[in-house]
């Protein structure tokens, strides 16, 4: 054990204490302004206490064994989601959290992320490497993902549901899929979007009325807020608007910490999570943003490069856990610029969230432990 710990990658550890100390302040500094939040970020480095325990166990334990249990966990995993939409208590419109003791929450959607990867990397390691069957190959990783991607769009949580999808494109890539095949699911994905724009657009009232009528409404103003935003409702678009001015005011080297004039106003909704990158542009500017950017890129590389010559298990593992994450950046990212659709998704290590938190530090100690037990 003690040898195992001494051959962690102590660079991404010190990569992920600097995102403790960047995510801790900035949530200090996103709920200045409500009493209510106040102790947020204590809960935050507890959540990050508790998230480097689980890092470091998990990577001194043999990823292996937790690969081949893989399809048990999975299916505890469904059971959970299935158990939260009918136990779950309701956060921002969406039934998808168990109430914990001290005040916090575990969301399963979070857990299923890296479930799925697991779950997909055990069915990729039989084939060694050779091309994906579509009946035998693809079918199974498209019905494990649907499943799983239908449970949480109906508590609704679209973010989560959309990185399943995610997840299944990143392990058809790296699990060898033909590239016919490739470009055939591209172009399927292309033909659909094209036509849900197009539905969406020329019928947009029943569609709309549809998703009132479903208590979906929501939906449609987020829709709204990025193909018709001309159109949309002051209320629904009043989030995006608020996130480019605050980014936008902070110019070059920002207007300072705890000194964001839209955050400390409460402009800014959910500055403490989904938004908080609106609070790094605005007190940071744009300097701020690209050392984070940057940090991100350095992290990202690193755990590709620790697997690069290790077996095609490790690099599942590695390459679904990176794909995520940096789908998570840039959604996350671009939907506060209006460059993506507003989703409920994270900054991964910055915004506040237990459950999401310490689920990306066991992904990243799975990493590790492959890196460990490469031999």
């Amino acid at each position: 054990m003690i040898r195992n710990i001494k051959k962690l990658d102590y660079n991404v550890l010190i990569l992920l204490f600097l995102f403790m100390i960047i995510s801790t302040l900035l949530i200090k500094s996103a709920t200045t302004y409500d009493e209510q939040y106040h102790n947020l970020y204590i809960k935050n480095m507890i959540n990050y206490g508790i998230g480097f325990f689980v890092l470091i166990v998990t990577a001194i334990w043999d990823y292996r064994l937790i690969v081949n249990i893989s399809y048990y966990i999975y299916g505890v995993a469904l059971l959970l989601l299935i158990a939260v939409y009918k136990l779950g208590s309701e956060i921002h419109g969406a039934s998808g959290w168990f109430e914990l003791p001290f005040g916090f929450n575990f969301q399963p959607a979070e857990l299923m992320k890296i479930v799925l990867i697991l779950a997909m990397v055990k069915l990729l390691e039989q084939k060694n490497y050779d091309h994906l069957r579509i009946i035998r190959d693809v079918v199974p990783m498209a019905l494990m993902t649907f499943v799983p991607f239908a449970l949480v769009l109906i508590q609704p949580d679209l973010g989560n549901a959309i990185i399943y999808l995610v997840i299944l494109f990143a392990m058809l890539w790296m699990g060898n899929l033909k590239y016919k095949h490739m470009l055939l699911l591209i172009m399927l994905i292309a033909a659909s979007l094209t036509a849900f724009v197009y539905s969406y657009v020329h019928y947009h009232e029943p569609i709309e009325q549809f998703l009132l009528d479903k208590k979906l409404g929501h939906w449609s103003e987020r829709i709204d807020t990025y193909l018709m935003p001309d159109q949309a409702s002051d209320d629904a678009t009043y989030h995006v608007k608020k996130t480019i001015t605050a980014i936008g005011s902070g110019q070059l080297t920002g207007e300072g910490f705890m000194q964001g004039s839209s955050k400390n106003r409460g402009r800014i909704p959910f500055a403490y999570s989904d938004s908080i990158f609106a609070v790094i542009g605005e007190e940071f500017g744009f300097i701020g943003c690209s050392i984070l950017i940057a940090l991100y890129l350095i992290l990202l590389s690193k755990l590709l490069f620790l697997n690069s010559s290790g077996n095609y298990t490790s690099g599942f593992i590695a390459v679904g856990v990176s794909a995520v994450m940096l789908f998570q950046i840039f959604e996350n990212i671009g939907m506060l610029m209006g460059l993506m659709p507003l989703t409920g998704i994270t900054l991964p290590f910055i915004s506040y969230g237990g459950t999401s938190n310490i689920i990306n530090m066991f992904s990243i100690g799975l990493i590790l432990s492959a890196h460990i037990h490469r031999d």
